[in-house]
């Protein structure tokens, strides 16, 4: 066994139902006096019950999915204007990454407080859309210096979104066990995140109220994006991003339609990965335990119904095969790409299972 592995430093603060004292010491901790609360409308409300106790200069709600470069322009102007000294997202991947996006550049410390499973707040990640493109990167200064997990302010999450957030994160789990920069550290995480995901999902939809299920799913959430910030984006990942950027489709329902057309495509060619992600789910196959979990949540089926074209997935091919990330377990041509896109425009089986 031989590997290098690098930790991300941070603090993981992790209570359900204190969330605003736990913001209030980690602002204290980083010396904060002026702060920028970012989140989207519709999460305002939590927002200002969470920093209640802060010293906010400027409260931001333009949040928008992809983080658009415009919409990251203006919030790093007011951030200078403001002089904010540091940024309290509170929301999902969008408004944490607004939230990298302008400390990209700003330097500011982030405390993250996530509303949704998406995992940004735990990766290094930053990503941009320009002139329907998304480009990512990785930069350590993004990482959010704090995370405060409170699974009460998850409860409002209606259940069908809860399901696709989960499986998003499933997703990072599922990507990291090939990642580009994969060990078997990232690969622990990822099978623990997995056995954490497969738990919570079911339990949130049996009882959307309780927080049994929702704190196991922001367990499994941080696990599954510290594994995949270590191993990078894999093939479904570079996919999701391609088509979130080009056609502005919902992240995590995209993520949840397209992951088990990449699983069955990837798999054969990862015995000890699939061995891993099928003992993770207690199944007899990786693909059989995801699909079996599927069914159980009622997961996102189709592409087509979350505004997908089907002359889009012709289109989409070049994209993706530019991205295809190195060392991906088998080889990927243009033909791959464009049946497994069908096929997940579709909701079809996944593929290559299938014989639409």
């Amino acid at each position: 066994m031989r590997f290098e592995h690098e930790s991300l430093t941070q603090r993981v603060c992790f209570a359900s139902g204190e969330a605003r004292a736990l913001v209030r010491a980690e602002a204290e901790r980083l010396g904060a006096s002026r702060v920028m609360v970012i989140a989207a409308a519709a999460e305002d409300e939590l927002a200002q019950a969470v920093s209640a106790d802060l010293p906010v200069v400027l409260r931001w709600n333009e949040v928008l999915m992809h983080v658009p470069v415009e919409v990251a322009g203006r919030a790093r102007a007011a951030a200078a204007v403001h002089r904010a000294d540091l940024l309290l997202s509170v929301g999902g991947g969008s408004t944490t990454g607004l939230a990298k996006a302008i400390t990209l550049t700003r330097g500011l410390p982030i405390v993250a407080v996530p509303t949704t499973y998406a995992g940004s707040e735990a990766t290094s990640v930053w990503g941009l859309t320009e002139q329907a493109h998304k480009t990512t990167g990785v930069d350590a200064r993004v990482l959010p210096r704090s995370v405060v997990y409170d699974a009460t302010l998850t409860v409002s999450l209606p259940v069908p979104m809860s399901v696709a957030s989960g499986l998003n994160a499933l997703a990072h789990c599922v990507d990291a066990m090939w990642g580009p920069r994969v060990d078997p550290i990232d690969q622990a995480l990822a099978g623990e995140g997995i056995r954490a995901l497969a738990a919570g999902l079911p339990a949130i939809v049996a009882d959307p109220a309780g927080l049994a299920g929702r704190e196991r799913a922001l367990y499994g959430t941080y696990l599954s994006a510290v594994a995949l910030s270590s191993a990078g984006s894999g093939l479904h990942h570079k996919i999701c991003h391609v088509l979130g950027g080009m056609y502005d489709l919902p992240h995590a329902q995209t993520h949840a339609v397209v992951l088990p057309h990449v699983l069955a495509f990837n798999a054969p060619a990862a015995p000890e990965a699939e061995q891993r992600i099928a003992a993770a789910f207690g199944a007899g196959s990786a693909i059989e335990g995801l699909e079996q979990l599927r069914r159980d949540v009622d997961a996102p089926k189709a592409l087509r119904a979350y505004g997908l074209k089907e002359t889009d997935v012709d289109d989409a091919v070049q994209a993706v095969l530019d991205v295809v990330p190195d060392g991906n377990p088998r080889p990927v041509t243009a033909g791959d790409v464009q049946r497994l896109l069908r096929a997940a425009w579709r909701g079809a089986d996944p593929w290559p299972t299938s014989n639409e």
